[in-house]
């Protein structure tokens, strides 16, 4: 027996636990009671010595069915819903591998019947249960399980444990998983709803808000189409419910503390591997048309042996075989191995002991004729039908099980016969004529694109006023078009394109100056001359100040002093509401002496914040802009004279969505924010425009938030005017300078968030 799949626990472990590996309850009232035929008991040579035993369970329904453990591990009850005992014995007595006797009764119960298999074994044992159809498969084996992992605690009902996450992989082995992580592992089961769902239940289990929702897996193509999680509030139970593409239940095994629920992927979708946690719609790929076989000349052979042993032959014209050892066939020929060693055998009796081998039905032509002779070890039977046909141009036709073995001549006749019926029967075919409304495209647009599906009797017109492509060809031809018109007249995506454009601004100034001077007379006239012939006059007076020397404060009387005599003259830039000044004069008698002084100080600090959010919808793959703003008018001077032309100071947002097939926005933008500046303006006072533009191609999921552009400036300065020399002067050297010092920041970003408005419609078929 096979020792695949991961087997879930030491029974051991198990038992004081009492672990409901599976559980499946029959909910329906009504529901079509299983008739229990019989119990089997197979062993199997298992890995390193160990033995498998396999108990089949052989039903005439779907079981519903509990197993747990019981007697430390000793015995294995397995109890099936809605099924009594038709025909399966009472009891097995006979030791096989682990198990030492099964006991089957059936009950009488106030939902109606149940059938409780009593297991007895002999040693620990890892078990693996799991249903295929009608007929439920209890697998153990001796020993631990190949990997050790942690035992799990099995919470009682009223045990409260937390769902952590929910998400779905498909691994490189080709399986779809749906792995579910938990706090605590709780009591869990597994059952089938009456539309066909499979359902984890986890009793006593909490779901965050977060969880509650719907992964959409259907565009993987693979055994699994949804995954939900919601609350049954009354019960108090997670439940996490699977849309499947079959009837597989799956294998539920843990692994880590999670519970991983594994499914068998289908051949056509096991090339790409996968993790999503997160719902996303993925467009589905569609077959609309698939042109017909008429014939084959050679057919490929895929026949799988049951036991999948190899066989040897031998011998002349005659040949037997005995086992060999299973081997893997290679490449696209799967059959049994096989040996031969044949001299001029006929080829009916090759054919005839190949379809033995084989296990199908072949059919010689009366043509066929000749013998071979081959020696061939360790070779699919399938390729050695193959090598034998090629090696007497023969070809062979398969229909189900059978295979017809004729000239390769007589099957290429027989298909162009066949080909040429073909085309008679098309030609001869009646014609229809079909309208097909067109809801969301347009109708001339998917004529183009249906004309090629049509045969060379067939035609396709449009009706414009009702939107209506109308179709005349034979009736298979008129579904391809129907359904090539179907699978392309959706509804358009419509993106609803958000973006925040946020500017900041900080500026600080600080402007410190001083001004100090005055006057002396030293003259007969004042009545204090030098006493010296030369100079027997001297008058000394500041003469740092024109007309537009800031004055002011240095006279109580007059606001301003006409000759305020400044020696020194490095003034702050004061005014109405900008920083203050003070003024100070010291004068003698007569004023034959005086002293002015004047201090003044400005400081400043202000920061501004300017969010503008321009949004627009727009249907995929189509432009759209918004914009608002101002026209500037600007005159400008020509040999015509004076003309006035606008320029435009405006915020815009322009952008043009694409919606890929796995749900995301990728985008061209394009985002303006002018401004007219009046703080700077040309030399006839028209003012500049400061220009933010950002322009770029990105991808966004639906519904997140990019960044897709910043820029950040800071300008700092430092100024210092001064006397020379006098300004060098320790301390004393402030009453020569005057200090400025400026720090402006400025920092721009700019966010983008596309939502797909229509998703569910427009994406989840």
């Amino acid at each position: 027996m096979s020792n695949r799949g991961t087997y879930a626990r030491p029974i051991a472990l198990l038992g004081s636990l009492g672990l409901l590996l599976l559980a499946q309850s029959a909910r329906a009232a009504g529901a079509t009671p299983n008739h229990v035929r019989d119990v089997k008991v197979h062993t199997a040579a298992g890995a390193a010595g160990a033995t498998d035993t396999d108990i089949e369970v052989v039903g005439t329904e779907a079981p519903s069915f509990i197993v747990r453990a019981e007697d430390g591990g000793k015995r294995l009850i397995v109890e099936l819903a809605n099924a009594d005992v038709a025909g399966a014995p009472a009891a097995l007595t006979e030791s096989k591998g682990s198990v030492t006797g099964v006991l089957t009764q059936a009950y009488k119960t106030d939902s109606g019947s149940m059938t409780r298999l009593t297991v007895n074994l002999a040693t620990d044992a890892a078990y693996r249960v799991r249903a295929d159809g009608t007929t439920l498969h209890i697998s153990l084996s001796k020993g631990s399980p190949p990997a050790p992992v942690a035992a799990p605690v099995v919470a009682a009902d009223n045990v409260d444990s937390e769902l952590k996450g929910v998400r779905f992989e498909r691994t490189a082995a080709g399986k779809d998983r749906v792995i579910v992580a938990l706090t605590d592992m709780p009591t869990y089961a597994l059952s089938t709803t009456p539309s066909g769902k499979v359902r984890l239940e986890l009793r006593g289990t909490k779901v965050p808000d977060t969880l509650l929702r719907t992964l959409d897996v259907g565009g993987y193509r693979g055994a699994l189409k949804t995954v939900s999680t919601f609350v049954d509030a009354k019960a108090g139970t997670a439940i996490v419910e699977i849309d499947r593409a079959g009837d597989t239940q799956g294998e539920v095994s843990i692994e880590e503390g999670r519970i991983i629920w594994s499914f068998e992927v289908p051949k056509g979708a096991q090339g790409q591997t996968v993790a999503q946690g997160a719902s996303s719609a993925v467009r589905h790929t569609v077959t609309v048309a698939r042109e017909e076989e008429v014939a084959t000349t050679r057919v490929e052979t895929s026949i799988h042996d049951a036991d999948g042993t190899a066989e040897h032959l031998t011998g002349g014209s005659q040949a037997g075989f005995t086992s060999s050892i299973p081997m893997q066939a290679a490449g696209r020929y799967t059959g049994r191995r096989i040996d031969l060693d044949l001299k001029d055998a006929d080829i009916h009796n090759i054919l005839r002991l190949l379809a033995d081998v084989g296990r199908v039905n072949i059919v010689t032509a009366d043509d066929v004729s000749g013998s071979v002779t081959i020696r061939m070890r360790n070779v699919p039977w399938d390729q050695a039908l193959d090598v034998v046909l090629q090696a007497k141009t023969l070809g062979m036709s398969r229909q189900g099980n059978l295979i017809r073995v004729a000239p390769l001549g007589v099957l290429q006749k027989e298909r162009e016969l066949e080909i040429a019926r073909h085309k008679q029967e098309l030609d001869l075919a009646p014609l229809e004529t079909r309208l097909i409304p067109v809801s969301y495209a347009s109708a001339e647009e998917l004529q183009a694109r249906a004309k090629d599906l049509l045969s060379s009797r067939g035609s396709l017109a449009v009706d414009e006023r009702t939107n209506v492509l109308i179709a005349r060809d034979v009736g298979g031809n008129l579904n391809h078009v129907e359904e090539l018109i179907r699978s392309l007249d959706t509804q358009t995506p419509q993106v609803l394109i958000e973006a925040r454009i946020v500017e900041a601004t900080s500026k600080y100034l600080r402007d410190v100056g001083i001004q100090w001077g005055g006057d002396g007379t030293f003259s007969q006239a004042t009545g204090n001359p030098t006493g010296i012939a030369f100079p027997s006059n001297v008058t000394v007076a500041g003469g740092a100040y024109d007309g537009q020397t800031p004055k002011a404060g240095l006279s109580p009387i007059s606001p301003t002093v006409a000759v305020p005599n400044f020696a020194v003259n490095m003034p702050a830039a004061v005014g109405t509401g900008t920083g203050g000044a003070i003024g100070l004069t010291f004068g003698a008698i007569d004023n034959l002496l005086n002293l002015s002084l004047r201090l003044s100080a400005a400081e400043s600090s202000g920061m501004l914040r300017i969010v503008s959010s321009p949004r627009i919808l727009t249907l995929d793959n189509r432009e759209a802009r918004i914009s608002q703003g101002t026209l500037i008018p600007f005159a400008q001077v020509s040999a015509q004279g004076v003309q006035t032309t606008f320029q435009e100071a405006k915020l815009q947002l322009l952008v043009r969505p694409h919606v890929t097939a796995d749900g995301s926005v990728s985008m061209h933008v394009k985002i303006n924010r002018d401004e007219p500046d009046f703080n700077q303006t040309s030399a006839r006072g028209d003012p500049t425009i400061l220009k933010r533009e950002a322009e770029t191609d990105l991808l966004v999921m639906d519904g997140h938030t990019a960044v897709i552009g910043g820029i950040y400036t800071r300008n700092t300065g430092r100024n210092l005017d001064q006397v020379p020399f006098f300004g060098d002067i320790p301390i004393l050297g402030v009453l020569f300078q005057r200090r400025r010092a400026s720090d402006s920041r400025n920092e721009l970003v700019i966010f983008l968030t596309p939502r797909i408005v229509n998703r569910a419609e427009a994406l989840g078929r």
